[in-house]
């Protein structure tokens, strides 16, 4: 595809002044969308940005914890320190450079929580990967999915459908639950307690990372490289999903503080960092207005964002 692709542009560059212009887009497509190996698209400000990974992630764990439920504080429990436990809703007090984690940079997953055609096939969940023994996939997690919420979301869909993207993964990298320097589980077992869904946690529930997108802070789009929390964001609607260009949906921080305060969203916090840098797009990027998206969206009300 890439060879056919820099055929069709070396032909149209040959054109005078239509072919010109032709070979301007074109490359400036091409630098869109070609990432580098350890990089990921993302949203910020209404725009594409770029992250650009340095260390693998980190799932903090400390001393008081008690990540697995066996009732043995971590800082006693050699078991608890031998595979990352990635666990959404949970919050240590210090990110992995021991900083208080009340002024760490704040990454928002935006994660599908709904389902395009109301899938109900199990067979359609990500499928177990070479991990971790006991991890919820496959046609189990299907199963698990459309008893829990009545479908499988698109985020833990093998193959999302094609009337939405995400960022991760990646294009390069399309194996479902996956993307550069990320876990590959995490645990939901405090997270279907909160809404509900299930009694005390009594041990993790791991499951592949789902399918998802990225948005930071307006004031974060340009940043070195630094420690982020991952803020998973349950997205219920798909109009309030962002498109692949940023033409529509959550594109800034801004639109999903409405979003949420709409009640079609739900923003929690977790354990889980990654380590990266982020860079805004050129300054032809699309932007829309958040005013208009949340109104098409049907939203009535909105409250300030960073």
């Amino acid at each position: 595809m890439r060879r056919v692709l820099q055929q069709l542009k070396n032909a149209l560059c040959r054109w005078p002044l239509s072919g010109t212009l032709a070979c301007l887009l074109l490359a400036a497509g091409s630098a869109t969308a070609q990432l580098a190996p350890n990089q990921t698209n993302g949203f910020g400000n209404g725009r594409l940005v770029t992250f650009t990974y340095q260390q693998n992630f980190d799932c903090v764990d400390q001393p008081a914890m008690d990540l697995d439920f066996n009732k043995i504080k971590a800082e006693s429990d050699p078991n608890e320190m031998q595979i990352p436990i990635c666990q959404v809703v949970t919050e240590p007090t210090a990110d992995p450079s021991g900083a208080d984690i009340k002024h760490t940079a704040h990454l928002y997953v935006l994660v599908p929580m709904f389902s395009i055609d109301s899938d109900t096939n199990p067979n359609d969940a990500i499928p177990c990967p070479a991990a971790r023994p006991g991890e919820l996939c496959g046609p189990a997690l299907g199963n698990a999915l459309v008893q829990l919420f009545g479908f499988i979301p698109e985020a833990w869909k093998a193959k999302v459908n094609p009337a939405i993207t995400t960022q991760c993964p990646d294009p390069d990298n399309p194996v479902p639950g996956t993307c550069t320097m990320h876990a590959s589980s995490v645990d939901l077992s405090v997270l279907l307690n909160t809404v509900g869904k299930t009694g005390p946690p009594t041990a993790p529930i791991f499951v592949p990372t789902p399918n998802h997108s990225h948005v930071v802070d307006n004031s974060r789009v340009n940043t070195g490289a630094i420690w982020w929390e991952v803020r998973p964001v349950l997205v219920m609607s798909p109009a309030d999903w962002p498109s692949a260009d940023g033409s529509t949906g959550i594109t800034s921080s801004k639109i999903m503080d409405d979003v949420e305060a709409a009640g079609r969203a739900v923003e929690v916090g977790s354990n889980f960092f990654l380590f990266f840098s982020s860079q805004m797009g050129s300054p032809q990027a699309h932007v829309h207005d958040a005013h208009d998206h949340v109104m098409a969206a049907g939203a009535s009300s909105a409250r300030g964002g960073n």
